[in-house]
């Protein structure tokens, strides 16, 4: 009996360790504004160089790394704002397909920084594939 109990013990000692090996690094939200003057998202960005045989889209990650949950998946030509960036990764700010970019509220000022809620999709993406048109 003793030697199951210990088993047991080991075992619920190591879940903890398991369990966090697993789960995903923590979301690091996309901040905007920071000025009175310039826009909360300072440039936009395309979408561009995925190659067809390859995965086909850009992953959006809850954070820069690919060890974030995927979030959404863009396609060559799809329009961002850029909003920061960590590494090789980027902050972006996107309409849903068929939505209007410009509502979206990064385009004008914000004084001080937050934390962006919407009404827009964001995410990090890795800048490898974004080519800056504006900003």
């Amino acid at each position: 009996m003793k030697t199951t109990q210990a088993a047991r013990l080991a075992a619920a000692l190591m879940l903890p360790a398991v369990l966090a090996q697993a789960a995903p690094p923590r979301a690091v939200p996309v901040q905007v504004g920071g000025s009175v003057e310039w826009d909360a998202c300072g440039s936009s960005g395309r979408v561009r160089g995925l190659k067809a045989d390859g995965d086909g889209f850009l992953a959006v990650r809850a954070g820069p790394g690919a060890d974030y949950r995927m979030l959404d998946k863009l396609g060559n030509g799809r329009l961002v704002y850029l909003c920061g960036s960590r590494g090789g990764w980027t902050a972006v700010v996107y309409a849903a397909p068929g939505a209007d970019a410009s509502e979206c509220g990064v385009s004008g000022a914000i004084a001080e920084v937050e934390i962006y809620r919407g009404p827009c999709r964001s995410g990090w993406v890795n800048t490898t594939w974004i080519e800056v048109v504006a900003g």
